[in-house]
């Protein structure tokens, strides 16, 4: 519905009116680990990219504004979804001068320049004008901005002293509006992408990335951070100021700042092209998506796809212009997009489908015009040069400069599991072969890519006797997300409303929510985007900030400028006068993308630079995520959520037991892949030669030959669509999700201690979880802040207890 002008006022002044740490225990968790299968709980073996990395910035842009998080590869890419509303959007008064997303008021007024007076990138806006910017928007939006910021870090360096006031609020100012306004752009050529946006990000990215270098290689500003570390103010500093400063003086050794003139060049000139080539691999992978498309007029060739299945395709096929299409009679349209793809993998009876659509996936972005072969190639040998002239053996060691582990750590870590998964996997193979055998399956003896996920589900349901598709009725999004928001107004004691029209949006499904405390006062907003839209959305599922707390962006100064997220997912849409209706892993994935989002909005840190998901360690921000998803096995939080949609019956107990019974199947075999991820991508990173005797490829086959029971097909090229390391932060990073694990279920452990059917417990740990791990942001090391708030160092054993890898004692 429609807001009024001093709705959205009252919403703005709201925005602005609230006010290298030690690893964890590493000998003691690797030491437990080094016997046992480390995994988590999903259902099947192949599931498809679910992303939400740092897609509003390009590679070279400094960690601190690298700020989306992306869902694991394991992880269900294909979240939650809401009932289609129609909804107004208001754009802010232009004669009411409230700079909410500003941080003075030069950057959002108009330029007194005839081609971008009208420029919406560049008014006062309460919230970003996401409805009205379009593709003639950028290219004079995008320099007339970087000719303003330009001219302010000109004075910033001319006039510059070593002191917080003079030093670090002017330069969170600049990169404060550099990266809003860059990042209203990118999310727009993530969620809503056309040929012309695309055109025009790629004509400016340059002129933005010289500006990111220049203002990354300011030797004034590296100098006077600098002064400030060697000061004697410097033992009175905050921790989170602390941790300012070394982040950016460690920053700006990382981006070249240090480097003689000619080393400097050669260093911009990589991270120019480095800024390209991510660019251009995750527009072929979106294309190479969208290109697969398959018609089905015979039904007998989808046998076995379920009606929510059916009723996808059908809307598929009508917009792709058959118009009489239905569920019942078809035509259907089978495409590479996350809901479909993973339909055909678990449900399809018709084996040469499932093994025509899979070999289309693995194979994405691998020939022809969209061939990102030759482009890995070249940004793996970009990125050990740029290593090089850093002074380091390769480009693992840079990426591991800003994290809590080192390479020899996570290599340790994931050969361990890796160690402890085998045999696991081994089994999970031979239960799978047998029970085909069973079932008179002709392929008993020759189960292949294809096969794995479609035996597995047959497998699961008789074992289990679920069936995640009959499951659906009972996860309406509707009641996932009123189930959600109760939970955390329990656990945190939070209340979230619905503001849409409050809010331009970018498409009429998106959903905009205003978060309050129990007290009433506004803390923080969310926009949430729930449906898969293949034309023009890339898929997966991600959070990333829009807005950051802030003190010095405040009106006032003095207050706090409130946060903005917004959390984007793939979920099938609705079909027919059905609501959308989610699988289990589904309702795992949202709350997941839910504790991304937690940080970010209930930081009570003021310092910008580090408040929310800014400056935290990559390989810690997982801790929120992962914890949330621990509450989806919690019986009183499933049962609140699980109402059938129709008559609103709850879940049967037994189903339930069942569900819990499940978490652990597979689970050898689920590790092994995420292993074989997080291994390829250190390989790449370490001990590859770009250019020599082994290709990608061939590091890819050789170490799957101890990552996975069944060997990668000659032809796959999963790496050309691996867009977390080629076009996202997770270079040499993906071990990270490891890494988190650890933390996230020690973390939910306190719950379990405290008692979950205690109410006041749940409340009194809850508290406490917000006010350190929600609360700190990057102001404080991971490690300290666990500390704090589990009084002692992580410990792997509620990890391993969650994925029944530790034995059971009885009790009397």
């Amino acid at each position: 519905m429609s807001r009024s002008s001093s709705s959205a006022a009252a919403a703005a002044a709201a925005i602005h009116s609230s006010k290298r740490p030690s690893l964890l225990g590493p000998i003691l968790i690797f030491n437990m680990l080094m016997a046992t299968r480390f995994t988590l709980s999903r259902s099947f073996q192949f599931q498809p990219l679910c992303l939400r990395r740092p897609s509003s910035f390009p590679l070279p842009y400094p960690k601190h504004l690298q700020k989306s998080r992306p869902c694991p590869l394991w992880s269900a890419s294909f979240p939650v979804c809401i009932h289609r509303l129609r909804k107004s959007t208001s754009p802010s008064s232009p004669s009411l001068k409230v700079r909410a997303l500003s941080a003075t008021s030069t950057v959002f007024e108009s330029p007194k320049m005839s081609t971008v007076e009208d420029n919406p990138l560049l008014k006062d806006f309460y919230f970003p004008p996401f409805d009205a910017v379009e593709a003639k928007h950028v290219r004079p939006g995008i320099r007339a901005l970087l000719k303003t910021l330009e001219s302010e870090l000109n004075e910033l360096e001319r006039t510059l002293e070593p002191s917080w006031p003079k030093l670090v609020e002017p330069l969170e100012k600049i990169v404060d509006r550099l990266g809003m306004v860059w990042g209203i752009v990118n999310h727009l050529k993530s969620v809503k992408d056309n040929p012309e946006l695309r055109s025009a990000i790629e004509e400016v990215q340059p002129e933005k990335v010289e500006f990111d270098l220049k203002l990354g290689q300011s030797k004034p500003i590296y100098n006077a951070f600098k002064t400030i570390r060697e000061s004697s103010d410097w033992e009175v500093l905050s921790d989170a100021r602390k941790r300012i400063v070394e982040s950016q003086i460690k920053e700006a050794v990382l981006s070249g700042v240090a480097l003689e003139d000619d080393k400097r060049e050669q260093f911009n000139k990589i991270q120019q092209e480095l800024a390209k080539l991510s660019q251009k691999f995750e527009e072929n992978v979106l294309d190479a998506t969208k290109k697969f498309e398959k018609l089905i007029t015979d039904k007998k060739e989808i046998e076995g796809l379920p009606a929510t299945a059916l009723g996808l395709a059908s809307q598929t096929a009508v917009s792709k212009g058959h118009e009489n299409a239905t569920a019942e009679n078809g035509p259907w349209v089978i495409t590479l997009d996350a809901p479909s793809f993973m339909s055909v993998m678990q449900h399809a009876r018709n084996r040469a489908l499932r093994e025509e659509v899979y070999r289309a996936y693995v194979t994405r972005a691998s020939s022809g015009d969209l061939n990102n072969t030759a482009i890995i190639d070249q940004i793996l040998k970009l990125r050990l040069e740029k290593a090089k002239l850093l002074g380091y053996n390769n480009y693992a060691e840079v990426s591991m400069a800003t994290k809590m582990a080192t390479v020899d750590k996570a290599e340790e870590l994931l050969e361990k599991l890796r160690t402890a998964s085998w045999n696991a996997s081994v089994q999970d193979m031979e239960d799978l072969k047998h029970f085909c055998k069973t079932q008179g399956a002709l392929e008993a003896n020759n189960l292949n890519h294809w096969d794995i996920n479609f035996w597995s589900e047959r497998l699961r349901e008789s074992k289990y006797e679920i069936n995640e598709e009959e499951l659906r009725p009972y996860f309406s999004l509707p009641k996932v997300m009123d189930g959600l928001f109760n939970l955390a107004k329990m656990i945190f004691g939070i209340d979230i409303e619905s503001a849409d029209g409050l809010a331009p949006v970018w498409n009429n499904d998106v959903r905009f929510y205003h978060v309050k405390d129990s007290s009433g006062s506004p803390l923080a907003y969310f926009y949430f985007d729930p449906y898969s839209r293949p034309s023009e959305k890339r898929g997966g599922a991600w959070m990333d900030e829009v807005v950051s707390r802030s003190r010095v962006l405040s009106r006032d100064g003095t207050s706090a400028r409130l946060p903005v997220a917004h959390m984007v997912c793939n979920q099938m849409p609705p079909v027919g006068d059905k609501p959308s209706l989610m699988t289990f892993r589904e309702v795992e994935t949202v709350f997941h993308e839910f504790g991304h989002a937690l940080q970010h909005m209930l930081t009570k840190q003021d310092e910008g630079l580090v408040a929310g998901i800014r400056g935290i360690e990559w390989d810690a921000v997982e801790l929120p995520s992962q914890f949330m998803e621990n509450w989806c096995y919690h019986r009183d939080t499933l049962m609140g959520i699980a109402k059938h949609y129709e008559t609103g019956e709850s879940l049967p107990e037994d189903i339930y037991l069942k569900l819990l019974a499940a978490r652990t199947y597979r689970a050898g075999s689920l590790s092994l892949r995420q292993l074989r991820f997080a291994t390829v991508d250190l390989e790449l990173h370490t001990k590859y030669v770009p250019g020599g005797s082994e290709s990608i490829f061939d590091v890819d086959q050789r170490v799957s030959k101890t990552t996975q029971v069944i060997p990668p097909l000659p032809e796959d090229r999963f790496l050309c669509s691996f867009s977390h390391i080629f076009a996202g932060g997770y270079a040499a990073g993906y071990y990270s999700y490891k890494w988190a694990e650890v933390l996230s279920a020690d973390a939910f452990s306190a719950f379990e201690d405290a008692g979950l059917n205690d109410e006041k417990a749940v409340k009194e740990t809850g508290h406490k979880f917000r006010e350190t791990i929600l609360a700190f942001g990057g102001g404080k090391a991971p490690l300290e802040v666990f500390v704090e708030f589990r009084g002692r160092e992580p410990s792997p054993e509620a990890l391993l207890r969650h994925n029944g890898l530790l034995p059971v004692t009885a009790t009397a």
